[in-house]
């Protein structure tokens, strides 16, 4: 919806020429800008603190993807849930958009707002305490994965399913689905979620569950940020292995590298399944390798190769077999982003390409889209390709193929950032790639960047739609959260 001038720069205009942080002023007991101690009309009170300095502003205004630019009016970092609710309250007198910000790994200006509120979520990072008894922890929505892995393990617990990516917000993974190699045995992160805490766009905090404003949860979880901004989850937790065997398997075939995935997804003998496709020294991208997973003591016995990998139709020559402390396998990107780091690549665009293919087209799918694809296009990233079990992803808007073994494929391209002719090609490509894998039954999974608009996010939640759009206008009534996704 088109926002007048005077909406847009209302907060500039509260705080225009004042300082970068806005703190409560213990001498004139008001806010006040700190450096001039200028007064503030109108904000709130804060345990944390309002900052509008250039750097907080441009910081906000990009994301891991380096492609959309946003510039916020104003950026919170919240000192408590209090301050989240008192400021999403400001920003519905005055107007304002607002979108929460966990670790800022959107890749297409998801949590971005144009002269609006950017939360920060990060300062809220509790954790615990762990409930051992009940098999359970309440968590902030700032924390990270990785300390929350950390956390439980102490106590011989886990959180059944990770994203590979451990260095990613609970409430930002939470907030559009949480997918792993795991997800083929448990579902997503959001289906192992007992309990949200959220303040809703009208600035209400509340708790919710699936018998306590059941509309509410399930318009959150997945939900895009649209009805409400997660403040704390509580997961369920499982009893966690300490050792893990970890499988590489070799196939040179599609079909026969989809069927063995496939297989294992339906026994469930791997508590770990993935795939990755890369090119061979012509460029083709016709190599594939299974990614597994089993987990031993005390969850599982030790791990048994014959049995394992009985029927699997891998180039054995090839296979790499390793056993791996649980945490050292769960944080096994560590040392991979550390090194794109340190070579400027983390800092590219990634136009990332996210889909949920249905199982009984994905061999003719993928093959086409896999034909397609140059070692150009893919850049120094990694495309994925593995099997889910439908049954087991519950969440509602967490949508999914009529199928019940879709198949997750994500080419996580990057680019140079300046190459923005090469940028835009890869977000066509990213289009036509889905209006290919929509017109087969498939979906998009929302964390990647393809060009969307209103009509397609309607077909996209399908079903559901009505009861989304009905939850968006009972708890955000004025429409302020997240205009990043541009659904409504």
């Amino acid at each position: 919806m088109p926002r007048t001038p005077s909406r847009r720069t209302a907060l500039r205009g509260l705080v225009a020429g004042t300082a970068a942080v806005i703190g409560f002023d213990p001498f004139t007991r008001g806010w006040a800008v700190t450096d001039t101690g200028r007064p503030l009309k109108g904000v709130p009170r804060l345990d944390g603190t309002l900052h509008t300095d250039d750097a907080s502003l441009t910081a906000d205004a990009d994301d891991f993807g380096h492609i959309v630019h946003r510039r916020p009016a104003a950026v919170l970092r919240p000192g408590s849930v209090r301050d989240v609710v008192a400021m999403v309250r400001f920003c519905n007198r005055h107007g304002l958009r607002v979108a929460p910000r966990g670790q800022g790994h959107g890749t297409n200006g998801q949590a971005q707002v144009e002269g609006g509120l950017i939360i920060e979520t990060e300062p809220l990072a509790s954790i615990g305490p762990v409930q051992v008894d009940s098999s359970r922890v309440t968590v902030g929505a700032g924390a990270k994965w990785s300390d929350v892995a950390k956390a439980t393990l102490a106590h011989g617990l886990t959180p059944p399913v990770f994203t590979d990516y451990l260095e990613l917000s609970v409430g930002g993974t939470l907030s559009v689905g949480g997918l792993g190699g795991q997800t083929h045995r448990h579902g997503a992160q959001v289906d192992n979620v007992l309990e949200l805490e959220v303040v809703t766009g009208a600035g209400e905090l509340l708790r919710c569950s699936p018998t306590r404003h059941p509309d509410l949860f399930h318009a959150v979880l997945a939900g895009l940020g649209q009805c409400a901004v997660i403040v704390a989850a509580t997961l369920r937790l499982v009893p966690a292995p300490e050792t893990v065997r970890h499988y590489l398997l070799p196939y040179g075939d599609l079909q026969t590298f989809l069927d063995d995935q496939r297989l294992l997804a339906a026994e469930g003998r791997f508590a770990y399944v993935e795939g990755q496709v890369s090119p061979d020294t012509a460029g083709a991208f016709n190599q594939f390798a299974i990614e597994a997973v089993a987990y031993g003591p005390p969850v599982g016995d030790t791990p048994d190769d014959t049995a394992l990998l009985r029927g699997l139709r891998y180039e054995a020559s090839g296979a790499q077999i390793a056993d791996l402390g649980y945490y050292e396998f769960l944080d096994r990107l560590a040392a991979s982003v550390a090194a794109l780091k340190e070579a400027g690549l983390w800092a590219y665009a990634h136009p990332w390409l996210n889909l949920v293919l249905p199982g009984r087209s994905t061999a003719d799918v993928a093959g086409a889209l896999l034909g397609a694809l140059t070692p150009a296009d893919l850049g120094p990233g990694v495309v994925l390709l593995y099997p889910l079990v439908r049954e087991h992803l519950r969440t509602p808007l967490l949508r999914m193929p009529d199928d019940p073994v879709p198949y997750l494929f994500a080419v996580l391209r990057a680019a140079p950032p300046e190459d923005t002719a090469t940028v835009r090609r890869l977000l066509s490509a990213n289009r036509s790639a889905y209006e290919t894998v929509a017109a087969a039954g498939g979906t998009q999974y929302p964390v990647g960047s393809i060009p969307f608009e209103h009509a397609d996010w309607r077909r996209h939640f399908g079903p559901v739609w009505k009861r989304f759009a009905e939850a968006r206008r009972t708890y955000d009534p004025k429409g302020i959260l997240v205009p990043g996704q541009g659904i409504f």
